[in-house]
């Protein structure tokens, strides 16, 4: 019997036991005080780059953004990997590594000036113990491995990066650059990974840093998986199954060997990841964008087109059920131990589910998770363990080549 199908049944038998007592208030209680109790991690969360390029006080209510301390409080996310995003027009131009630097400085400071609110969080260790403070810890992955190469050195960044707290590199991001090629560039230059590619997998592996197939193509993350000595993970990708085409999303083969290594698929929320309908819009409103305005528009006028594009077609927000049904498949294809939450929050513009919109969501995901029959135990695992368990991995293998967790929070 199917979680879906099983979790029907139990809505049937407990029908009866009158509204106040209805499966969907018991299941939201009890969710609210599970998103307490465990620790929530959430492997990509965009806050770095929306702030360099609008600055906001995410230490209290920002309305504008996806991500801040009274929601993340109120939907009790514990660690939240902060990524330290550099598009790939900074590559081009040689500004990436200061524009990553400068986004760790803002983390640093935010941490800094709001002590109570947010602690930066650099290795296992320091998770723990910010855990018995007020803070949501601040962990950082470089979202584009571009800031790591110099002109004549493609690893010269990895010992400076790894100091200032970066603990998972996603190798490339929207086109090939100097390590891989990219699921979203058509130019596969590499054809996978580069000869450099390579030779920061194996850096990574020996500093303890987890390395993220998310945005890779299909022969770069396959030569990840077989490469790397340690689990690998992807921060924010879903299943392919559902949106056909897509591959920015992961095939079912891929997640099986993925899992076969240790790793964990962390499912991004984005409506266009987990949704097919959704997927569809976007890209009939590129097509029409395009027919209109050309490949180039200005900023403004491509905003302009897509609101009213998006006035006359309502976009498809997907739902909670979707992004649980991807969560399910995962399961089903590689167990409750290879599963964990990338939501990718300020980084897929309004494109969230209805009930996921924001870092305060998190007890909807969670009374889903109930309501398909899923334990307590592996609600956890989900939610957070999973993550922790292969970052932990990682640690010891970098500690067993000489490079010991680099950690932030002093014990106690």
């Amino acid at each position: 019997m199917s979680r879906r199908v099983a979790s029907a049944a139990v809505a049937l038998l407990l029908a009866g036991c009158g509204e106040e007592d209805t499966p969907t208030s018991r299941y939201a209680e009890r969710a609210k005080a599970i998103a307490k109790e465990q620790l929530i991690v959430d492997t990509h969360i965009d806050a770095p780059y929306r702030l360099h390029l609008r600055p906001a006080n995410l230490g209290a209510d920002a309305p504008d953004r996806e991500f801040d301390y009274p929601r993340a409080k109120a939907g009790g996310l514990d660690v939240a990997f902060m990524s330290i995003y550099t598009p790939a027009t900074a590559a081009v131009e040689g500004t990436a590594r200061q524009l990553a630097d400068e986004m760790i400085d803002a983390m640093e400071a935010l941490a800094e000036q709001q002590p109570s609110a947010f602690a930066i969080a650099a290795c296992t260790e320091d998770v723990e113990r910010i855990r018995g403070t007020s803070a949501v810890a601040l962990a950082l992955g470089m979202e584009n491995g571009s800031p790591l190469a110099s002109s004549t050195d493609p690893l010269y960044g990895v010992g400076h990066f790894v100091e200032r707290g970066i603990r998972y590199v996603t190798l490339a991001h929207s086109k090939s650059n100097e390590y891989s090629d990219s699921s979203y560039d058509e130019d596969e230059r590499w054809q996978g990974l580069s000869a450099a590619g390579r030779k920061l997998v194996a850096a990574l592996n020996r500093r303890g840093v987890m390395i993220d197939i998310s945005h890779l193509s299909d022969n770069a993350a396959w030569q990840v998986i077989e490469l790397s000595k340690v689990p690998v993970i992807a921060t924010h990708s879903s299943l392919r199954h559902f949106v056909p085409g897509f591959h920015r999303n992961m095939a079912d083969d891929m997640v099986k060997a993925l899992a076969a290594g240790g790793g964990v698929l962390h499912i991004n929320f984005g409506s266009g990841f987990v949704a097919a309908n959704s997927r569809s819009w976007s890209e009939q409103g590129s097509a029409a964008l395009l027919a209109e305005l050309g490949d180039q528009p200005e900023v403004e006028a491509r905003r302009s087109f897509m609101r009213n594009y998006r006035n006359q077609h309502p976009y498809p927000f997907a739902d909670v059920d979707t992004v649980l049904d991807h969560i399910d498949r995962t399961v089903e294809l590689a167990g409750v131990e290879h599963v964990g939450l990338g939501s990718d929050f300020d980084g897929v513009g309004d494109t969230l589910p209805n009930g996921l919109k924001d870092v305060a969501g998190f007890p909807n995901l969670i009374a889903g998770l109930l309501q398909r029959g899923y334990s307590e135990d592996d609600i956890a695992k989900i939610l957070g363990l999973n993550l922790m368990r292969v970052w932990r991995q990682v640690e010891n293998h970098g500690r067993e080549q000489g490079f010991p967790p680099m950690c932030r929070q002093a014990a106690a």
